[in-house]
């Protein structure tokens, strides 16, 4: 093989984690490629559009470490690029007092430090300026650690700095074959155009296509448990008069509410005049045959859904967000969801042994922590099982949870994902 087809570290798919990885492998002195089935930056996968919430709020207490990591990181990756892609602001969760995922969260915060109020209702009215309503048994809580980044701007900044540190980026080639090279290790990396490419290690991030490309190279012998979902997101019209006081630069919060079902939403940045509020949930989807909200928008699930939100925006925002005329726009996107919604981080295994590190099922939550992410799946790829930190940073993410039960770590609260 000629040199320009060898590389230290292969990354399978550009999206924020691939990309995050390609960026930090290329950074640590190592020969990087980046490849991407279709363009890059493409709106197909979880990677595009305009905004994703940041919190360290997780019922989950090893997700709060991560966040908090990432968030620093953000900021350094801004400074070196030279342009923002997080803007920061507060974030409000709400529930009843008694809700299981929000005592969990209040726990973690005092667990790891970080600076939370707990509201009544006359309290969350008084913060807010009587813009926000809870009702009489419920709480809000509010953290500092909150905020918007940007999607699309951040795939590219990643992507960027890895053609900045050497990394060669390749899209457009969609990967058919990863085999063990027995002759000499590492993989060798087969595109469905022929090109070949050997590694020394190879990371795969292929988003809501990482089942069935795992299936493909392992002949079926390994199963991801991974399911591919279509959700939708709904931008609402603030009512004139109440459009500045929504938006991240007045402080107006990305938001959380525990309630039935789960609904988030962030403050009016990408779109002036309107507000980002949906429900965490989706339709179980083929990625390569999807309905792209289309064929979804008159059912039953969708007429449900914007029901419930209409409800939600009414009772929570009252007469300063048009709830009655419906969402104005709506955008599709796709989750690759694990069945505790929690990620996976492992090595492949088998024959693949320590040449192969798998990351996937980022459950509609992982954006945020992209830098973190892509972090460990360089220092797995470069340290292999010998990295003792990372074994312990990944033991909720490994595959060999859903050995013993198929539904992986067990949660001590509801679940948040709704599938219709």
């Amino acid at each position: 093989m000629e040199d320009s087809t060898q590389f230290d570290v292969i990354v399978i798919g550009a999206g924020v984690m691939g990309s995050s990885t390609a960026y930090q492998a290329a950074k640590r002195g190592q020969k990087t490629l980046l490849l991407e089935q279709f363009d890059f930056l493409h709106h197909l996968g979880s990677s595009h559009g305009e905004s994703r919430t940041i919190r360290a709020t997780y019922p989950e207490e090893y997700y709060t470490p991560m966040v908090i990591e990432s968030e620093k990181q953000w900021r350094e990756f801004e400074s070196e690029i030279g342009y923002k892609v997080y803007y920061k602001t507060g974030q409000l969760d709400l529930g009843p007092a008694d809700n299981s995922s929000l005592v969990s969260i209040i726990n973690n915060c005092r667990t790891h430090s970080i600076n939370h109020r707990i509201l009544d209702r006359d309290e969350a009215r008084t913060r807010f300026s009587g813009m926000v309503e809870i009702p009489e048994n419920w709480i809000a809580v509010t953290t500092e650690l909150g905020g918007v980044l940007k999607p699309t701007k951040a795939v590219a900044m990643f992507q960027t700095l890895a053609i900045k540190h050497g990394a060669i980026l390749k899209d457009k080639r969609e990967i058919v074959d990863v085999a063990v090279d027995k002759h000499r290790g590492g993989v060798l990396v087969k595109s469905g155009s022929g090109e070949k490419f050997w590694g020394k290690k190879c990371v795969v991030t292929a988003g809501a296509w990482i089942s069935k490309m795992v299936q493909n190279v392992c002949n079926g012998g390994v199963n991801l448990p991974v399911q591919p979902v279509e959700t939708s997101l709904f931008y609402w019209k603030i009512k004139e008069g109440y459009e500045v006081d929504f938006t991240v630069g007045a402080g107006f919060p990305s938001f959380a509410s525990y309630g039935d079902p789960y609904i988030y939403g962030t403050p009016a940045l990408e779109f002036p005049g309107l507000i980002k509020v949906a429900v965490h949930g989706g339709r179980e989807c083929d990625p390569d045959s999807r309905t792209w909200g289309a064929a979804a928008a008159g059912t039953e699930g969708t007429t449900m859904v914007i029901g419930y939100l209409k409800e939600w925006i009414k009772s929570t925002f009252g007469d300063r967000v048009n709830w009655e005329d419906g969402p104005v726009m709506r955008q599709s996107c796709m989750y690759s969801l694990t069945p505790d919604g929690d990620f996976v981080i492992d090595f492949l295994g088998g024959e693949f042994n320590e040449y192969v590190v798998v990351a996937g099922g980022f459950s509609g939550h992982g954006f945020k922590m992209a830098p973190v992410v892509g972090r460990i799946l360089v220092d797995l790829a470069l340290g292999g099982k010998a990295a003792a930190a990372q074994e312990e940073e990944i033991k909720h993410f490994k595959l060999r949870r859903f050995e013993d039960n198929p539904k992986g770590n067990a949660k001590a609260f509801e679940e948040q994902v709704r599938l219709r």
